[in-house]
């Protein structure tokens, strides 16, 4: 339980400075930090999620798009949430092309809605788990 509670935490936090940045004036360095915050993000997600379904649930996956399947089968994710994250994935894929301008503004431009979703599956799992909000000492 001690790794899924620092999981949770830090996906909080990653989210925070993700939410940070997207609320930014536009710059170009302010849409390439905001996809950097988006990956580090991404993967807290998952992992978080990946741990919670072994945890909880019983059920081992391996990768993302199938952690976010899971997810839908237990109920942490409707149906339209779960194809937001298959296309976020997608796009997790997609950022180390960044250099390819079109990709990069694609991307940014989904980044408020990617945020609700991620902040709605990390609220889903600590329901499901009853962890506070936040950690002791720590901004949650």
């Amino acid at each position: 339980m001690e790794k899924l509670t620092e999981r949770l935490y830090s996906c909080q936090r990653s989210l925070a400075t993700l939410d940070e940045a997207v609320n930014m004036s536009f710059s170009m360095i302010v849409r390439d930090a905001s996809i950097q915050r988006f990956e580090y993000s991404f993967e807290s997600l998952w992992k978080l999620l990946k741990a919670h379904l072994e945890q909880h649930e019983g059920i081992r996956c391996h990768s993302p798009k199938r952690c976010f399947r899971e997810a839908l089968q237990v109920g942490l994710l409707s149906v339209e949430e779960t194809e937001t994250c298959l296309v976020m994935t997608d796009d997790r894929n997609l950022t180390s092309h960044t250099y390819i301008e079109a990709i990069a503004e694609a991307i940014y431009r989904k980044l408020p809605s990617y945020l609700i979703v991620m902040r709605t599956l990390l609220a889903n799992v600590r329901a499901r788990t009853g962890l506070p909000t936040s950690s002791p000492g720590k901004i949650g």
